[in-house]
C-alpha cells in the first residue's frame, strides 16, 4: 500500500440498511503485522455504526484502492497540506519523501482545534509545521491557504500535496501553480462503490491531449494533478466535455 490509497469498508451487517461502503484514506499499514489503520469522524449513520465496533469485531474491507500520491525517484521539497482528517495519509507520504532524501513542511488546518489530526506526528517529521483553525482555537486563525505561500517559501518547495475539501484543493492548486510548484490533490468525493462501477464519483478532468472527460475519483484518483481538474465545474456537465452531447437529453424526449 502507498500513501493516497484508500479502503472501502462495509458498515453494516447483512441485515443493515446501510448498503453502500464508506471510503477512507489509509492512515497507516503494516504488512508485517497485517494491520491497516483508518481515521474518521462520526458524521452520519455509517460512521456512527463503524465507531461502535470493538476490538475483535470483523469489518469487511476492500483495499488498497485508487491511485496514490506519486513518489519521487530522488529528493524533492514538498509541502503537505491537509484539512481536518485529510491529514491521515500525509504522514506516511512524508516518511517516504524523507526516506528518498527530500524535505517536507506541513500546513494543517481545521475548523476547530478538536478537528485537527496529527500535529504531533507532523512536528516529529519536520521543523516547518504550520497550524491554522477557522476560529483560532489552535495555531493561527484563518485558512490553510493563508499560510501556504509561507510554507512553500520556507523550504523552496517544488511540490504541494493536499487532501481535504474540494474548495480547499482548488485554492491550494492555484497557490502552488503561482509558486511554480506541482500540485497533487487527493479529492474527497463521495464514492458509492469505490471500484469504478457506479460512476457516482466522476470529475471533469482535462487530459494530456487537452480534451476534458469525466474520470472516476475511485480509479483514476483519488489523487489528481490539481491543474487538470476543472474545479468550478465539479457536479456539472460542461458543454465541451467529451460525450456531453450524448448525456444531454434532447428536447421532447425523456
Amino acid at each position: 500500500m502507498r500513501p493516497g490509497h484508500f479502503g472501502a469498508l462495509a458498515i453494516g451487517g447483512p441485515d443493515a440498511s446501510t448498503l453502500l461502503r464508506r471510503a477512507f484514506s489509509i492512515h497507516r499499514a503494516d504488512p508485517d503485522e497485517g494491520t491497516v489503520e483508518f481515521v474518521f469522524a462520526e458524521a452520519g449513520r455509517g460512521t456512527r455504526a463503524l465507531a461502535r465496533r470493538r476490538p475483535g469485531d470483523t469489518v469487511d474491507l476492500i483495499a488498497p484502492l485508487g491511485t496514490p500520491f506519486p513518489l519521487p525517484d530522488g529528493p524533492v521539497r514538498a509541502v503537505l497540506v491537509a484539512g481536518g482528517y485529510g491529514s491521515a495519509p500525509m504522514f506516511a507520504l512524508a516518511e517516504e519523501i524523507r526516506r528518498r532524501g527530500g524535505r517536507v513542511a506541513f500546513v494543517l488546518g481545521a475548523s476547530t482545534a478538536d478537528r485537527l489530526f496529527g500535529t504531533d506526528r507532523a512536528e516529529a517529521l519536520s521543523e516547518h509545521v504550520y497550524v491554522v483553525t477557522d476560529d483560532g482555537s489552535a495555531g493561527r486563525a484563518g485558512r490553510v491557504t493563508d499560510l501556504l505561500p509561507e510554507a512553500i517559501a520556507a523550504i523552496g518547495a517544488t511540490e504541494v500535496h493536499s487532501c481535504g475539501p474540494m474548495g480547499m484543493l482548488k485554492a491550494v492548486t492555484e497557490i502552488a501553480a503561482a509558486a511554480g510548484a506541482a500540485s497533487h490533490t487527493a479529492v474527497e468525493e463521495a464514492m458509492a462503490c469505490g471500484i469504478g462501477i457506479c460512476m457516482s464519483c466522476v470529475l471533469p478532468v482535462t487530459g494530456p491531449d487537452g480534451v476534458a472527460r469525466f474520470l472516476r475519483s475511485c480509479t483514476s484518483g483519488p489523487v489528481f494533478d490539481g491543474t487538470t481538474v476543472r474545479w468550478d465545474e465539479v457536479g456539472t456537465l460542461p458543454e465541451d466535455l467529451e460525450g456531453a452531447g450524448a448525456m444531454t437529453p434532447k428536447a421532447g424526449t425523456r
